[in-house]
């Protein structure tokens, strides 16, 4: 594909496939693969050689699983920070492993039984800056955030503009960048600048984890402007 802006074509969202079992792997493969827009630049067995590939080839997206031989999914997650979008993909609907990937830097958490239209959709998204989350797994986490009190504000949200609250808010209500524009009547791509601020000014890795503070931080119970 001509990638110029002369082609007046948009550029495929690349992705690395990581799976330790090679018939999977090839069946997301030939999924990613088939779908419009996206393009399969490399697949690794594990954690180690997904994390080289991805800093070699700089794609928007890691499909990473969790359970893989050395270097494991997380891990690899965590060494991903800043150098790409990762979206997990696992047969394991476990706590541990949702915290700590979500932890890590995920941008997004689904389970293999996902149909494959969803799994395109969930690639696009997490590409485009999106979180993404398997339905029992936000069902989960609201559970856990509604039954536990909301943890102390965090001092670094003294670093934050009003308008940088309301988006954290926003993310913690789990609103796409598309959503929260609407709601906050301003443009997708000055939401895209304000998400990256609050990261880089709460030292987080993903909207997920920033999500997961609002939440900690109860932020959610109050209303639009600095808590």
């Amino acid at each position: 594909m001509d990638p110029s802006p002369a082609s007046g074509r948009v550029p495929a969202t690349t992705v690395v496939v990581a799976d330790d079992h090679a018939a999977i792997r090839a069946g997301l493969v030939m999924i990613l693969g088939g779908a419009a827009g996206i393009e399969v630049v490399g697949e690794a067995a594990d954690g180690a050689a997904a994390v080289r590939m991805a800093r070699e080839l700089r794609p928007d997206v890691v499909l990473m699983d969790i359970r893989m031989p050395g270097v494991d999914g997380i891990e690899a997650t965590r060494q991903l920070a800043g150098v790409c979008e990762v979206l997990v993909l696992t047969t394991f609907d476990l706590d541990e492993y949702v915290h700590g990937a979500l932890r890590a830097g995920a941008a997004g958490f689904l389970l293999k039984s996902v149909e494959a239209p969803a799994l395109v959709e969930a690639v696009r998204q997490v590409a485009s800056g999106d979180g993404v989350l398997a339905p029992s797994v936000t069902r989960r986490l609201m559970r856990e955030f509604a039954s536990s009190a909301p943890r102390s504000r965090p001092p670094a949200l003294d670093a934050l503009t009003e308008r940088e609250v309301d988006v954290l808010r926003c993310l913690g209500e789990g609103l796409s960048n598309h959503q929260i524009g609407r709601k906050l009547h301003i443009g997708e791509t000055t939401v895209k600048t304000h998400v990256s601020r609050v990261l880089t000014k709460l030292d987080l890795r993903s909207r997920v984890q920033a999500a997961i503070l609002a939440q900690d931080a109860g932020l959610l119970s109050d209303g639009p402007g600095r808590p």
